[in-house]
């Protein structure tokens, strides 16, 4: 039998809401992380609305950010980006599905500002973006978006693609695309292939 002062969800909740309130604030003073992660659950408690907007308000600023992540951030930032994926597949896409979706594409833009910030040789990184990729697959299911334009959004991206984060684009979304889309992508990389080279620019 565990004891009493096991770290475990049973002992904690018998100290009560009001004590495990205070704890929650004690704890998060100067983590910045903690308090995100609990503003997002109070988001939570108010409307999937709310969680899409902590979320929005999160990629904005971590698109602005400059600052070269060191390896004493790195697991930071994972943890970081990786609790705005979950919030967006976990809290805002079960009820709005077309949001979710445009907030994981915003997701996905982070990706070649971030990879110029840090040293991502452990692959850590990449593996949230993969993920982010694969549930974009699931959402865009749910959410039908017109295919002509789910096709332009994959063609801008792969054009995007420098750090492979978009690789297996074309597969994952292969269905939500269907012929329609397929076929408009299709031809609008061809078009992008055969367009002339801006000059300066080394082919």
């Amino acid at each position: 039998m565990a004891s009493k002062t096991t770290l475990n969800a049973k002992n904690l909740e018998a100290l009560g809401a009001p004590r495990l309130a205070e704890l929650l604030i004690e704890l998060s003073t100067g983590d910045a992380a903690a308090k995100r992660r609990l503003r997002l659950e109070l988001a939570g408690t108010a409307s999937p609305g709310e969680v899409a907007r902590e979320v929005r308000k999160r990629l904005t600023a971590i698109a602005r950010a400059r600052s070269f992540v060191d390896w004493t951030k790195h697991r930071a930032l994972v943890a970081d980006l990786d609790t705005q994926r979950r919030a967006i597949i976990e809290q805002v896409a079960p009820t709005n599905p077309i949001q979710a979706l445009e907030l994981l594409w915003q997701f996905l833009g982070l990706a070649t500002s971030v990879f110029e910030r840090c040293d991502d040789s452990s692959g850590t990184v990449i593996g949230v973006f993969d993920q982010a990729v694969t549930d974009l697959g699931a959402i865009a299911s749910s959410a039908e978006p017109d295919p002509t334009r789910l096709a332009e959004d994959v063609a801008r991206a792969l054009t995007t693609n420098d750090y492979g984060q978009y690789d297996d684009l074309i597969q994952t979304l292969a269905p939500a695309l269907g012929r329609e889309g397929l076929e408009h992508l299709k031809q609008h990389m061809t078009a992008l292939a055969q367009a002339p080279v801006p000059r300066g620019v080394v082919a």
